[in-house]
């Protein structure tokens, strides 16, 4: 089993106490920043980060009072830092702190979501392997079409997750900016100079414009990325939820020994994780929604993103990082069977490779409509008689006067429709 990763916990990047920790990390940092430019006395700059530190608890209490968050963290901190305070928050509006530092934990929560996604796709890979080789019937619109394999299945979900990968390595660099230009963006008490050597401090690098606040079409795209990651996983999940139908069977989620998928049904075996990733994909889907709406604010900038993104960010990072681990699992220990897969490739009757048996005939000199009548006349007697395909193509007259029994037995081999599968996983997967 590849084990899940071992960073800290999604939900502990959220709390309060690592958000005004990133706080007073910029505030710090700005400190120093001014220091060496001779903003600030050096001994302010000490004072700030040896003795800036705050409670939790004090700070809600504060606000309470205040009704202002970033007033009560620097209200708490100065009451540590004591007679230096006064160049604590020096130059600084209350978004150059909240947004910068949210730059941070938002990049935080991005190296969980790769490494989510790493996992993913080597579970995919690894499945896609075991699977190359084993055929099943492909559908669309629900209907039997023409063989692939399960691993070829696979193979598609990895490469789609490989694409997942890079958009978030570029949404969550988009995020990696910060501000610390003032109330309207205009560097009025601090120049953009200074700026760039605080966000260095932090990793990050200046917006190249901003106004109060860093603009929320980055917040828009990062969340949006996020639904996409989810809807993926959705897709794997909706097509287990189909591939465990029982009349279907072909895969299924894993049931442990012991569990129970009814209480009313004791044979019950419900693809219950596979349905839990469907529905929580709605909600990182809506949040994205919530984050579009955020990007038009009035004139320099208005609070009616804020309350949303207190909720919309930790959530989506943390529903995203836990359907990962629910995605990776599911695929991880899925039964497969391929012995079902088999009885359903000839459901049909062989009329799947109804479309390899009209190339052959355009291929050997039949006009297109009337080898597509052909073709279609005997399917259509199978949909109605259940007859075999294949037998009925040998005793058709047309078909029989243009192909001779070798060439019919080669349109019904499963093998040569999937031909090409060493290729196609040679382009994904490489050598």
């Amino acid at each position: 089993m590849i084990p899940r990763y071992t960073r800290p916990e999604m939900g502990r990047i959220w709390t309060d106490d690592n958000k005004f920790q990133k706080w007073l990390d910029v505030e710090v940092a700005t400190a120093e920043a001014e220091a060496d430019a001779g903003l600030i006395p050096k001994s302010a700059a000490r004072a700030i980060r040896r003795k800036g530190r705050f409670e939790v608890e004090r700070i809600l209490a504060i606000e309470k009072e205040v009704k202002h968050d970033v007033i009560a963290f620097t209200t708490n901190v100065a009451e540590h830092v004591g007679r230096e305070a006064r160049y604590l928050h020096f130059g600084l509006t209350s978004n150059d702190v909240v947004d910068t530092a949210q730059a941070l934990v938002v990049g935080q929560a991005s190296e969980i979501l790769l490494e989510g996604l790493a996992r993913l796709g080597e579970v995919l890979k690894k499945r896609a392997l075991e699977f190359k080789h084993t055929p099943m019937i492909g559908r669309t619109h629900g209907v039997h079409a023409e063989p692939i394999t399960f691993g070829w299945k696979l193979a598609i979900w990895y490469e789609e997750n490989r694409r997942n990968q890079q958009r978030l390595e570029f949404a969550s660099g988009q995020m990696r900016v910060g501000k610390i230009s003032g109330a309207v963006g205009t560097y009025a008490h601090l120049p953009p100079a200074i700026e760039k050597k605080i966000l260095a401090k932090l990793g990050l690098k200046p917006a190249p414009i901003a106004n109060q606040v860093i603009q929320r079409d980055r917040h828009a795209f990062y969340l949006v990325t996020l639904a996409v990651i989810a809807a993926s996983l959705e897709k794997i999940a909706v097509e287990v939820r189909h591939l465990q139908r029982t009349e279907v069977r072909e895969a299924e989620e894993f049931f442990a020994p012991g569990q129970k998928g009814s209480s009313a049904m004791p044979h019950k075996r419900n693809p219950v994780t596979a349905e839990q990733i469907s529905g929580l994909a709605r909600v990182v889907r809506a949040n994205a929604l919530a984050a579009l709406e955020n990007v038009a604010l009035w004139h320099e900038r208005d609070i009616s993103h804020s309350s949303v993104e207190r909720i919309i960010l930790p959530d989506s990072t943390i529903l995203l990082d836990y359907l990962l681990d629910r995605g990776a699992t599911l695929v991880e220990k899925m039964f497969v069977y391929p012995k079902r897969m088999l009885e359903n490739l000839g459901l049909m009757k062989g009329l799947i490779f109804s479309g390899q048996l009209l190339l052959e005939l355009a291929d050997r000199g039949a006009r297109r409509e009337d080898a597509y009548r052909w073709v279609q006349r005997n399917a259509m007697q199978v949909w109605e008689t259940g007859e075999n395909f294949k037998t009925l193509v040998e005793r058709d007259p047309d078909i029989r006067g243009t192909l001779k029994p070798s060439e019919i037995a080669r349109v019904f081999n499963v093998e040569r429709t999937l031909k090409h599968v060493d290729e196609i996983f040679r382009r994904v997967f490489g050598r």
